[in-house]
């Protein structure tokens, strides 16, 4: 067996027996495959006949899988292979990722990787780890020096599916020269106006909806949350509102007792600062500026989702020293499990402060250790 299969051979170990032990409900867990099937069995197609509140690539997937597959446990059992197909995409691009920056103990950090996600029950229970692969095929790709235009693509595609993997654009921007960063940042924008404009052409009321209702979502799980008063999980409640457009800009929540903007402005103004001060002398200084980029904007965010953590683990492990990394790495899972499943899952929103407030104060220490650019650590004589 040769050492570059063992990650992957781990993760398929590891993930297949466990997904065949648990049973269908145990499958389903606390995530949130029982709102994606009466989600794509509403009548219509999404931000055509209803609003959603993800961007586009995800409705139409599962609505897709839903019409191949029209009864629950055959949906959710394709859903379930198709996420563990993007997990062990994750793997191999982790593997590849760590090859490339020539990183200390790097088939101990693949394996650690492979072993983590293969039985974390977020890679299955959302839809993340498709995000996350397009994030790390871009970052790949950003590193490797491909087509800027192949580059936007994958960006784009991932933006399609979440908007995270726009936080990958302030570093390929330090990284490329100035025209290639132009067409990398073009194309992915370009994808994104092209695909919404179609959908709005389709349907502008139900698209428009889909666009606002983040935004309207309010403040859930964060800081900002404690202090705005609202103690809840960023759920959008029940589905029978979505074919009414005005329902998505409609919220029970408390309005942020310190506005968005301005908490942008301070954590913007100090990313900014950091940005333009930081020395990107090679590609691999990358990594710690996609960090930094990253928890600064959760730092910001409003809400806070426990299945985040899922972009945040690969980005620690390629860019600190192995020991640094799984410390981190280990820290907030265990504070994301605390929160969900284990507290909130119980009802004992009481006791949100505790992981919000954990998990902030990991959140701080991370962004000021991406602030020093570890990458610039891990020299030879620091192998173990």
């Amino acid at each position: 067996m040769r050492p570059k299969s063992l990650p992957w051979l781990i993760f398929l170990f590891v993930r297949v027996p466990l997904l065949l032990a648990l049973s269908f409900d145990g499958l389903r867990g606390y995530g949130d495959f029982f709102h994606f099937y009466r989600l794509a069995q509403l009548p219509g197609l999404p931000f055509v006949n209803y609003w959603v509140e993800f961007p586009p690539l995800f409705p139409f997937l599962i609505e897709g899988l839903a019409r191949l597959a029209p009864r629950e446990n055959a949906f959710t059992y394709l859903l379930v292979l198709l996420l563990t197909l993007a997990d062990l995409g994750n793997v191999l691009l982790f593997q590849r990722l760590s090859q490339r920056l020539n990183l200390p103990d790097e088939s101990t950090r693949t394996i650690l990787y492979a072993a983590l996600i293969a039985g974390l029950a977020y890679t299955w229970w959302y839809f993340d780890s498709v995000c996350v692969f397009f994030t790390l095929l871009g970052l790949d790709a950003m590193l490797t020096g491909r087509s800027a235009g192949k580059t936007g693509l994958v960006i784009g595609l991932g933006m399609l599916t979440k908007w995270f993997p726009a936080l990958l654009l302030p570093a390929l921007w330090r990284i490329l020269p100035p025209k290639r960063a132009v067409l990398a940042t073009l194309t992915a924008f370009g994808l994104i106006l092209v695909v919404y404009a179609g959908l709005w052409t389709a349907s502008p009321a139900f698209t428009n909806a889909s666009l606002r209702s983040q935004s309207a979502k309010g403040s859930w799980e964060t800081v900002w949350a404690l202090l705005d008063g609202n103690w809840g999980t960023g759920n959008f409640g029940e589905l029978s509102q979505r074919s009414d457009p005005q329902a998505a800009a409609q919220t029970m929540d408390n309005p942020a007792r310190i506005p968005a903007w301005l908490s942008l402005l301070a954590l913007g103004g100090l990313g900014l600062f950091l940005y333009l001060r930081y020395k990107v002398t090679s590609p691999q200084d990358a990594l710690p500026l996609i960090g930094l980029t990253w928890g600064l904007f959760f730092l910001w965010s409003p809400g806070w989702s426990p299945q985040w953590v899922l972009y945040l683990i690969p980005l620690i492990l390629l860019s600190m020293p192995l020991r640094q990394g799984m410390l981190m790495t280990g820290a907030l899972v265990l504070v994301n499990l605390l929160e969900w499943p284990l507290l909130l899952s119980r009802g004992w929103f009481h006791l949100l402060p505790l992981s919000v407030i954990l998990r902030t104060f990991l959140l701080i220490l991370l962004v000021m250790v991406w602030a020093q650019n570890p990458l610039k650590l891990l020299q030879p004589d620091f192998r173990n």
